[in-house]
């Protein structure tokens, strides 16, 4: 019997994901993915220097690296890319399923992206995700950043320790979230109330937080998805915060304040 085709392509994609890899660059993104447990490691480039900064995690990682000298440092990077002396080739992190990764401890938070394609602005909010203790960070398969180097160089390390899922269906995850439980916020700058106004009385519960590209802001289906659209409390008419600022701000607000519920 012959496959259907949706059953094909749907085999063809998860072949071309397994051979697909990731070049990470620069000491500290290339040093967090060497001492990841969970990371596959193919190829390892060094300078001289870069493998003396390395040395501990080259040995923890067991891998032998192909140092080179300054001159000679070839690898397929983006032009002006600074890394450092240090590129390293890797498979992509697979996080598993979102039910897996967004049952927290007491009150998660997680956060989703609308589009958001900027590589450097996903790894900003990886980045406070994981200080601010987001359970996981999603976005779409199709119009957001994937896993890059210069995201993984933005986060600093926290691509390696913040799941970062990305998804067929946005709305699909919306609702997924809110059978888990979770209230859901679309943030928009025009909406009627604040995100400290949405949470009032249950920060204690799951909350969501959804945040469109700079300039779009969400689509119509997502805003039709969520449960409530918030807005960051602002001081006055001084425009609008770059999508990583308001990621982390949005998330801080979402806590309430502390010692509150």
């Amino acid at each position: 019997m012959k496959k259907p085709k949706w059953v094909v392509q749907k085999e063809q994609d998860k072949k071309a994901r397994s051979r697909e890899t990731v070049w990470l660059f620069g000491l500290h993104a290339v040093r967090d993915a060497l001492t990841n447990p969970a990371r596959s490691r193919e190829r390892l480039v060094v300078t001289p220097n870069a493998e003396q900064k390395l040395a501990d995690a080259i040995a923890q990682s067991g891998m032998t690296p192909e140092v080179v000298e300054p001159r000679r440092f070839s690898v397929p990077l983006d032009p002006g890319s600074v890394h450092q002396g240090a590129a390293l080739e890797v498979k992509p992190l697979e996080w598993g399923r979102l039910e897996d990764v967004c049952i927290g401890d007491e009150a998660p938070r997680v956060i989703l992206l609308d589009r958001v394609t900027d590589p450097h602005n996903v790894g900003a909010i990886l980045r406070s995700a994981e200080v601010l203790g987001a359970s996981a960070v999603i976005g779409t398969r199709h119009h957001s950043a994937p896993e890059t180097g210069a995201l993984a160089k933005t986060a600093s390390g926290a691509l390696e320790r913040q799941p970062y899922l990305r998804v067929r269906n946005l709305a699909d995850a919306i609702r997924a979230l809110q059978d888990m439980g979770y209230t859901v916020l679309g943030l928009d700058g025009e909406a009627d109330q604040t995100i400290e106004q949405a949470v009032a009385g249950r920060t204690d519960r799951p909350v969501a937080l959804v945040l469109g590209a700079e300039g779009p802001g969400l689509r119509e289906k997502t805003r039709d998805t969520v449960d409530h659209l918030v807005r960051i409390d602002a001081a006055g008419g001084f425009g609008s915060l770059n999508v990583s600022n308001a990621a982390a701000i949005a998330l801080y607000a979402s806590r309430g304040p502390r010692g509150s519920a």
